[in-house]
């Protein structure tokens, strides 16, 4: 393939066709299986290095017009994989470097992993009288496991208790019920794990 497209931002490895990157897109949309926000879609394929951010936009733009891929939800923000689209990435997927499918695929599925733990556990955080309230909302699937609220005196420190729940809402009902039954080899294991996962 030709190598047409700007390529601003792209790391070693990626594309520089605009082909390749409508190609990716077709490739990640009909993997996932999933609607997928547009703002996400360029993101995951951005900020990954993949490919040119406005050669990005260009082609969700094009493909949409097209009817390559559907747009859905409020103001047309969601994309999914039409027929076509389907057809290009089954034809045409092996076009793509392999380490660039690979990245672009857990990516999107990191993204579809976060939105459903966020969806499912919810967070409210209200003004209170000299800060905020944050209610975080363990799932159970149709009821709450688990929900408790705590007070920050900032908003910043409201969002950043949010972001850090939504990270690992299991972990944190699991330490919660090992403090409160009195298991404290689990909480300690528990704490060790978290922090190897944050040091890797």
């Amino acid at each position: 393939m030709k190598f047409d497209a700007f390529t601003g931002g792209v790391e070693p490895g990626g594309l520089r066709s605009k082909d390749e990157i409508r190609i990716l897109i077709c490739y990640l949309l009909t993997s996932v299986g999933a609607p997928l926000a547009k703002n996400d879609l360029i993101q995951i394929i951005t900020e990954n290095g993949l490919a040119n951010y406005f050669e990005v936009t260009d082609a969700v733009e094009e493909m949409a017009q097209k009817g390559i891929i559907l747009l859905s939800g409020k103001n047309f923000s969601f994309c999914s994989a039409g027929d076509s689209a389907r057809m290009i990435s089954k034809q045409l997927d092996t076009e793509l470097p392999p380490a660039v499918r690979q990245k672009a695929l857990r990516a999107a599925i990191r993204l579809l992993d976060k939105a459903k733990r966020e969806k499912e556990n919810e967070v409210e955080i209200l003004p209170a009288k000299h800060g905020y309230r944050v209610t975080c909302h363990i799932s159970g699937g149709d009821f709450d496991l688990m929900d408790f609220s705590l007070y920050v005196p900032d908003l910043a420190q409201a969002n950043l208790v949010k972001d850090n729940f939504h990270r690992s809402p299991e972990t944190v009902y699991r330490m919660l019920l090992a403090l409160v039954t009195g298991d404290h080899d689990i909480a300690a294991k528990i704490l060790r794990n978290a922090g190897r996962e944050d040091h890797s």
